[in-house]
Parts: structure tokens; sequence; C-alpha cells
């Protein structure tokens, strides 16, 4: 069987920048402190919460909404900061509504690492846009994502829909 591949360079840079990423240091309270929404992806910001795109998407238009508050549960979040969480999954949702279309949504948490955290100590909820026809055989059988869009013109598009 001859053996294929599909050249993505611009993807070593955010491999890189994964690599260098210490044990210790949170996404998700690093990035919002930096104060550069468009370098670090961060789409839209609420007084407790943030909405930013992953940086390893799923489809185009994957986005996490994160509290500011460094905390790794759900239950450990204040009421104003789940309903703020809830409200601001719901304006993202809206926001690929007019942006991508989507068929369908996944929306869910990945709490603790044997639950698929790959951030476990702070809390965030995932937005994935789908289509009919979105997965294929290159996840199965190459382990691959062709995601058609960058990551900065997924930015660009879907920040001022908020």
């Amino acid at each position: 069987m001859v053996s294929q591949r599909i050249w993505a360079p611009w993807r070593l840079s955010y491999v890189k920048d994964a690599a260098r990423g210490s044990a210790d240091e949170c996404i998700f309270c690093v990035k919002p402190e930096a104060e550069d929404d468009e370098s670090n992806l961060i789409v839209h910001r609420g007084e407790r919460c943030f909405v930013i795109l992953n940086l390893f998407p799923y489809t185009n238009g994957h986005m996490m909404v994160a509290p500011y508050a460094h905390l790794a549960t759900l239950p450990e979040l204040e009421p104003e900061s789940v309903a703020e969480l809830m409200a601001l999954a719901q304006r993202g949702m809206r926001a690929l509504e007019r942006v991508y279309a989507p068929h369908g949504y996944n929306v869910g948490f990945n709490q603790g690492r044997v639950a698929g955290a790959g951030v476990e100590h702070h809390i965030h909820m995932h937005v994935v846009p789908r289509w009919g026809g979105d997965t294929n055989f290159m996840p199965v059988l190459a382990d691959t994502r062709v995601m058609p869009q960058s990551l900065e013109d997924s930015y660009a598009a879907l920040s001022d829909k908020f």
C-alpha cells in the first residue's frame, strides 16, 4: 500500500507553540491576560467568560467558552458564570449560523483527563459546528483532519458576529 501525505505546513507553528507551553501554564488564563485578542483567537469577551477559537479544531469555527476564573469543574463555578457561559455558547452558535450555516453541533465539556480534557484544570465548553459528510475517511484511516479555512480567516469571519 502506498502511503499518502497531506502537507499542512501552517500547522507546524501551532504544534511547536503547544510543545513549548509549560505544564503550569494555562492557556485559558494566559491568553486573555495578554490582551491581544486577534493573535490569541479570542473572538468575544464577556464579563465573566470569553470565547476563543480552538487552536487544534475538529472543524472550522470550533470554539470554546471559558470562564476567566481558573477553576477545574463546572460545580465550582458561580451560578452567574454558568449563566454567562451558556449565554455565550448560544451567541457563539448564532455567530456560527451566520458565518458557516452548519447542519448541527457538538456542544459539551470534557471534565477531567479520563473524560478527554486536554486542559483539565480550567473548565471550558466546546462548541463544534458539524455538517453532513464532515466525517470522512481521513480521520478514520489517516488520523488527519482536512481544514478548508485557516484559523486567521475563521477569526476574521467570527469576531464581529457577536
